[in-house]
C-alpha cells in the first residue's frame, strides 16, 4: 500500500515541463537538443515525449526512480535504443540516426556506460588504446592515452598491471578516462557512483567536476543517488514513467520538497 501511494504521489507530482522553461535553464544555444523523443527497445516505448536542453560546458542530472527511463535517454542518444520519433541535435548537427560509431568519431560524443566495462585481463594502458579503437592508427591511440596518463597518475602509476586488480572507484575512473582517449566534446555518464564506496564516489565526482569546470567538457549524466546528483550538477530533470515532470537547477531541485520526499528520503 505504501509503495502504491508513493507511486501516485510521483505521478502527481509535479506540473508538465514547457520547452520555454527548458530553453530559460539552458542559456542561449544549448550544445545538446532533444525535441519530443519517444524511444524505447522493440515495440515497447520507455521514453515519452521527451525534451531536454544542455549547454556547452555544463552538466545535466536525470534522477527519478528505477525504470523511469533514465538510461533509456543515454541509450537513445547513443544509438543504442530505437527512436519511434524526435530529433536529437548536438552542436547544431541533426544525429538522431547516426550510427554510434559515427557518434563517437564525426559528432564527439562519448558513452560511459554503467555495467562495468572493463578488460580484467588487459593492462590499464591496454584498456586505454582500447578506446581509440576507431582511430586510423594504432600509435594514434596510444599518444592519446599517454595524455590521459598525464591527466591522471594514479591510473600511469598503474599502466601496466592487469585491471583486473584495481579497486571500483580506480575502474570507474579508468572507463571515463578510456571514453577521453577520442577527445570526445560531451560525455554519457550512466550511474557514475553504481557500487562505490563513499571515498570513491567523491574521487569520481572531483574527476567529473573538472571534466566539467578545468576542460570545458558537456556532461549528461544519470545517478539514482539524487542527491549526489544534483548537488554536482547545473542542471536536474526528474523522470517518472518516462516523462519529464519536473527540471529546474541542481539547487532548486534539492530545496524542492516534493523531490526531498520522493527520491531524497526527506
Amino acid at each position: 500500500m505504501a509503495r502504491r501511494a508513493k507511486s501516485r504521489e510521483q505521478d502527481k507530482a509535479t506540473d508538465a515541463v514547457s520547452i520555454a522553461h527548458l530553453d530559460r535553464l539552458a542559456g542561449p544555444a544549448p550544445v545538446l537538443g532533444i525535441d519530443h523523443l519517444h524511444a524505447g527497445y522493440g515495440r515497447m516505448e520507455v521514453v515519452r515525449d521527451l525534451s531536454l536542453r544542455v549547454a556547452k560546458g555544463k552538466s545535466l542530472c536525470l534522477v527519478g526512480p528505477n525504470g523511469a527511463g533514465k538510461s533509456t535517454v543515454l541509450n537513445a542518444l547513443y544509438g543504442f535504443a530505437r527512436i519511434f520519433s524526435g530529433t536529437i541535435t548536438l552542436a547544431g548537427r541533426d544525429i538522431t540516426k547516426l550510427e554510434p560509431s559515427d557518434k563517437l568519431k564525426v559528432a564527439r560524443l562519448g558513452y560511459v556506460l554503467q555495467k562495468d566495462s572493463v578488460f580484467p585481463d588487459m593492462t590499464v594502458e591496454e584498456n586505454l588504446w582500447m578506446g581509440g579503437y576507431l582511430l586510423e592508427r594504432a600509435s594514434l591511440a596510444k599518444e592519446a592515452a599517454e595524455r590521459v596518463f598525464e591527466h591522471y597518475p594514479k591510473l600511469q602509476a598503474r599502466r601496466r598491471e592487469k585491471a583486473r586488480v584495481l579497486s571500483g572507484g580506480e575502474r570507474r575512473l579508468l572507463e571515463i578516462s578510456r571514453a577521453l582517449v577520442m577527445d570526445p566534446e560531451m560525455l554519457l555518464i550512466d550511474e557514475p557512483s553504481i557500487g562505490l564506496e563513499p571515498r570513491a564516489i567523491d574521487m569520481i565526482f572531483d574527476t567529473l567536476r573538472e571534466l566539467r569546470d578545468g576542460r570545458g567538457k558537456t556532461l549528461l549524466l544519470v545517478e539514482q543517488n539524487a542527491r549526489k546528483g544534483l548537488s554536482f550538477a547545473d542542471i536536474g530533470y526528474v523522470l517518472v514513467g518516462g516523462r519529464l515532470v519536473k527540471a529546474g537547477t541542481g539547487q532548486e531541485l534539492l530545496d524542492d520538497p516534493d523531490i526531498g520526499r520522493l527520491f531524497l528520503g526527506g
